[in-house]
Formats: C-alpha cells, structure tokens, sequence
C-alpha cells in the first residue's frame, strides 16, 4: 500500500485515492438508478464541503449534526468536509422524538443540521427557535421552502478557503474530539459519546484482518444506519480496504438489493437474519411431499452442525442437503457473500449452526458506542471461530474479567469520556482507562470471549435465585411464535414472560389451522393460540433450571417497534418501558402492580 496508514478519519479517502482508486467509490440508488461517485470526486467534494463550512464561520470545534432517513453517499461526504474543517459532526437517529432533538443539539452546541428529507425537515424546524446557536437547517432531497445542500456546497466551490482547509487539516491531531454520539440509551436522557479520530481510525485498522474482502470484485452494501458507530466504522475499513460501498435503498429493499448487487460482506442485527431465517422457513413449510421432508431433513442438520469433529456420514448428508437445499439459501443471498457481521446484541448460536452448515459465514461480534465499537469479533476461519462466543479480542484491545463477572476493557478505541458529563464518565471509565462495559462475560477455549448477559438486567427472584433474562430471551426467540419477549420476575415467587407474538407468522398458522384472526388484538385473546405459544416456552423451558423456567406468559396485542417506545434504535428491549407500557400483564400474572 503506498501513503501512510490513516490516523484521521479523513485520511481515509486520501488512503482509498492513493492506493486504489475507485470508479464507485459510494453508491446510492435514485429514482431506479445508483448514482456512483468515485475516489475522486469523494475527496474533492469533501474538500468543497469544508471550504462551505469556513465560509458559513465555523470554526474548529463547532458542531455539525445530520439526520438521514436511509444511508447516502451525502453523509460521507458532510462527515468527512466537517473533519477536515476541524468541527465536529453529531450524527443523530432519525427516529428521535423532536423532544430529544432538541435535548441533543442544545447539549451539543450545534451551529448546522443537516437532513434528508421533508419529513426530518418538518420535525427539526418545529424546534429551531428552540436551540441556541442554531444558525441553519439543509436538506439533502429537494424540499420545497427549505434550504438545500447544494445551496451550501455552493458556498465551498471557490478555491479560496483551500490554504485555510489544509491548515485545519493539518493541525487536527489523531487524539482530537471527532464525533459526538449520543447513545439511544434503555433509560434516561442520552449520554454524548466523545470519540476521537484515533477511537474509530484504530478500531477500523485493528479490525480489518478479521474480514474476508480484500481481493477484486469486492462489494459492501450498507443498510444499518450510519448514525450507529457500529456501521459507520466499517465504512472506513470499507473504504480502507478499497471496497466498493453501496447504500440500499431502504430496510425494505434489502432483499431486492442482495438479489441485484451480489454483495460480498454486510452487516446485519440479530432481528434482521431472524427474519431472514423465518421467511425461509416460512417458505419451506409451504412445500410439499418429499421436498418438504428434505429441507426440514436439512435444518435438523444444520442444527447438529460444529465447526470440527463431524465424521464423515455427517459429511455426506451435509454435502447432499447443500446442493439440494442450502445452495437455494446462498441464491437468495446473492451467491458471492463472504461474510455477514453481526453485531448489536446476542444471536442464537442455533441460527449460527444452520447458516453455517448452509456455508454462510457470518461473523459475530461485541463491542459498544463507549469502544468505537469493536472489542471481539469472530474470524471467517474455523480456527478464528467458535460458536455461541464473540470471538478474540481484536489488536490493541486488552479485556479483564473484574470479580463480579464484569468485562472491563482498555485500548485506543475507549471513549474520551460523556460529554458534559464528568460525574457520569467517571462511573464507567477508571483513572487508569479501563472501560466498564455493564456486561458480563467469561472467556472460553482460552480466548474466545463469551458474553452472558447485562449486569444491570440480572435479577434476584424472591427466593434469591439470580435470573440472567438476556441469556434467555435469546433463546425463546427459537420459537417462530415470538418476535419480542421480555423476562420479568424481580423479587417474585417464578420468572415469567410478556410476549410480543410475530403477528405474520401468527397470521399463516391460523390460516393453516383454520382459525378466525380478525386482527391482532383479538388473536391474542384467543387461549388457543396462548396455549401453543406457552408449548414452545415450554419446550425452551428444559434448557434453563428449574428456577429459571418461565412459569406463566401474557401476550402485547402490538408490536414493539422503536416508534413505540419498547426498542432502541438498535431493536434492544427498553425494559423499564415495556415493563411501564405493560403494567396490566404484570398484574395478571402476579396479582400486584411492578413494585408492590
């Protein structure tokens, strides 16, 4: 590689353009067609978005937020101008409450927003008079009435702020503030997460061995927010390793785009190959006779599967069920994945097993806002790998288990601290830079770090048994019953449940058992289905102790979604507020209200 490794996050695209430069460095699709920038036009269009914010008068330090809907090529290109301008950019959820808009950019100091579309232009514009500081609002579509960023990239297009722009670029160090994130958080008003040029830049380098893409013919797609430092750290190793990245058009589409693009790594959440392994499973159940019987025979294979020490017999059924099942499973993958990262929160090492066997690899990881945010991630080869664990720690990253069973963990990717936020940093972060994650864990065959569950979420019974209800949640989203499901039971006789039913799988069982659904809310009422639902708790039931086991289950008649309150942007239980919004359940089950 000829230049200098990045240590700025603005070094990236320098990086990209002096090694291998790309004909479609960002994708985005428009109006049916992917509109393709290159190397090039990345860095020459950063530079003109830095030279608009010296004229706008911003000055190093100052605060740019953006909001967007789906991922762009037009995110890149305000994060990377802001950096090299010596601000600092805010990337904030699009589906916030105005509320919390107003909390962040006040917090953050922000002098511009910038947006993608009308509807995040209607909801910012209802609090501008709000933020002190705020000087303007910029859409990215046009919007009728509203100022749009080729307005303000028109600014930049003189050559006259270049001397000052690479003045700024120069003084900008490695260590320097380079992004705000606040976190959505379980509970409470978000924390700012400082992170520096050297939090992310390292994390993307000291990730990069862990991924299978470095040859020709590679292709990322982007589909998890950018806001989410999860995503955003792999576009710079994407662009690191002069990997074409290309934004799907919305969480919707995502199957069309596999289809057409043929990608070779992604991201995911564990909900989303959830879904993905349901509506296989959904299809296969619709087949037939011998078929049928086949891809059933299948997944009880791919249920068996280990990474090592499987004979030969296991071998030649599983070589058989490949080219006749799973091959089809590849197909609607794209047929060229190499590797699916999956992070965010715990996936069922089941599903592990049976992509695995089906020859997906998917690599799971672990890692938080606070560690920019890889701490451990598996390997694409068997002997980087161990199912139902988070991999080895990556380069540079240390992990000590403290005595309670937390993970304490240190390196250059741990936060610089909350923002403004003293008393809240030192809580999580010691003098001498170990990072309490709030999680527990373990390592395993040596170095394989295993996650058990949130420190914060382990729960005593009334009998004094410790409840660890992550562990099991994952676990009973086994059933194609349940979508959510929360695991209460503090200072109670018995563990028990409140279950969000997957309504569409619902809805096909009924029509196959010849039951009337009317509509959600009736569904739930009927004690049939409450019963079958209870069959598969269950069956789940006799992996956990007798302490542990779920005793009674009560059924939302919604799904939880971000926009209703029970999930963080990152599909992770917000359990005060689901236990809060389904206080009715408690009851029923306990004969008292949460607390009583």
């Amino acid at each position: 590689m000829k230049g200098d490794t990045p240590t700025r996050l603005f070094d990236f695209p320098r990086f990209q353009l002096n090694n291998k430069p790309l004909a479609d460095s960002l994708a985005t699709k428009v109006d049916g067609k992917w509109k393709k920038i290159s190397t090039q036009e990345y860095v020459d269009m950063s530079d003109q978005f830095g030279r608009a914010l010296i004229e706008a008068g911003l000055q190093p330090g100052d605060k740019v937020a953006v909001a967007s809907t789906n991922n762009r090529w037009e995110w890149n290109i305000l994060d990377i101008g802001t950096l090299q301008a010596g601000c600092v950019d805010v990337p904030v959820y699009p589906t916030i409450s105005e509320d919390d808009y107003e909390y962040i950019f006040n917090d953050a100091g922000v002098k511009l927003v910038f947006v993608s579309d009308l509807a995040l232009y209607e909801k910012i514009i209802h609090i501008k008079d709000k933020v002190a500081g705020l000087a303007e609002i910029y859409t990215f579509d046009q919007v009728p009435n509203a100022p749009n960023w080729m307005d303000f990239m028109a600014m930049g297009e003189s050559n006259t702020h270049q001397e000052v722009l690479e003045q700024r670029m120069k003084a900008v160090k490695t260590e320097d503030l380079a992004t705000l994130i606040y976190t959505s958080g379980t509970t409470g008003r978000p924390k700012g997460v400082m992170l520096s040029h050297q939090n992310i830049a390292s994390n993307s380098l000291d990730s990069f061995p862990r991924i299978p893409t470095k040859g020709d013919n590679e292709l990322a797609l982007s589909f998890l927010p950018l806001c989410h430092v999860y995503e955003r750290m792999l576009i710079y190793l994407y662009c690191y390793a002069c990997v074409p990245i290309y934004y799907a058009e919305s969480m919707d589409s995502i199957g069309d785009n596999i289809r057409e693009l043929k990608p070779t790594i992604f991201t995911a959440v564990p909900r989303l190959l959830e879904k993905i392994y349901d509506r296989i499973v959904a299809k296969g159940s619709e087949l037939t006779g011998i078929k049928k019987k086949l891809f059933f025979w299948a997944i009880e294979l791919g249920e068996e599967y280990e990474l090592t020490g499987k004979g030969g017999l296991y071998k030649m059924k599983l070589a058989i069920v490949r080219k006749l099942i799973f091959s089809k499973w590849m197909e609607a993958l794209g047929g060229r994945v190499k590797a699916i990262a999956s992070g965010s929160a715990a996936l069922n090492p089941r599903l592990i097993r049976i992509f695995s066997a089906a020859g997906v690899n998917i690599q799971e990881g672990y890692g938080l806002t606070e560690t920019s945010p890889v701490i451990s991630v598996n390997g694409p080869d068997v002997d980087q790998k161990r199912i139902g664990t988070v991999g080895r720690l990556i380069r540079n990253v240390e992990v000590k288990i403290a005595e309670d069973g937390e993970i304490l963990c240190k390196g250059p990717n741990v936060m610089l601290g909350y923002y403004n936020k003293p008393e809240a940093t030192a809580e999580v972060l010691s003098e001498d830079g170990w990072f309490h994650t709030g999680d527990i864990g373990e390592f395993v065959d040596g170095d394989f770090l295993k996650i058990t569950d949130r420190k914060k979420e382990i729960f005593k019974t009334s009998g004094g048994k410790y409840i660890a209800p992550q562990l099991m949640e994952t676990r009973f989203k086994e059933s194609h019953f349940i979508e959510q499901i929360m695991v209460i039971g503090e200072g109670e006789k018995h563990p028990a449940a409140i279950v969000q039913p997957d309504f569409e799988f619902l809805k096909s069982y009924c029509k196959r058992k010849g039951l009337d659904y009317g509509s959600d809310k009736e569904v739930i009422q009927n004690e049939k289905i409450k019963a079958r639902i209870f069959q598969d708790v269950e069956a789940i039931n006799r992996h956990f102790g007798k302490w542990e086991q779920v005793k009674k289950i009560e059924l939302s008649d919604h799904a939880w979604t971000v926009d209703s309150g029970e999930l963080t942007p990152t599909m992770k239980l917000k359990r005060r507020i689901v236990q809060s919004l389904h206080q009715d359940h408690y009851e029923r089950i306990y004969g008292h209200k949460p607390g009583k």
